[in-house]
């Protein structure tokens, strides 16, 4: 019987490439090969009610950057929107991670 230390260990290694199954009391995990999620970041901004929260003003007006295929680009285009109305404090830019939106469990 496999430990629980050694289980995690082992969920844990198969975890970034693998789908994994596991079921209390048997011995081994059940594998199966798996393509990448692809992870999609939306940059978008607007006016907000409260600098310090995230309503907008306008919900419909919402300047739409873009959408990314990785956090770093996310950012990049998060920073150039944000150092471009850096002088506004009621204009707000956000990442926001849609893969977590789309795929809550992971």
């Amino acid at each position: 019987m496999v430990g629980l230390r050694g289980a995690q260990a082992q969920l844990w290694a198969a975890r970034k490439a693998r789908v994994v199954s596991f079921s209390p009391g048997k011995e081994a995990f059940t594998m199966q090969e798996a393509t990448p999620t692809q992870k999609l970041h939306l940059v978008m901004g607007g006016r907000v009610k409260d600098p310090r929260g995230h309503e907008f003003v306008d919900p419909e007006g919402i300047h739409t950057v873009g959408v990314y295929s990785s956090y770093d680009a996310a950012v990049e285009a998060w920073r150039a929107q944000a150092q471009r109305t850096v002088d506004d404090a009621e204009m707000k830019y956000v990442v926001v991670h849609i893969h977590k939106l789309l795929t809550p469990d992971e």
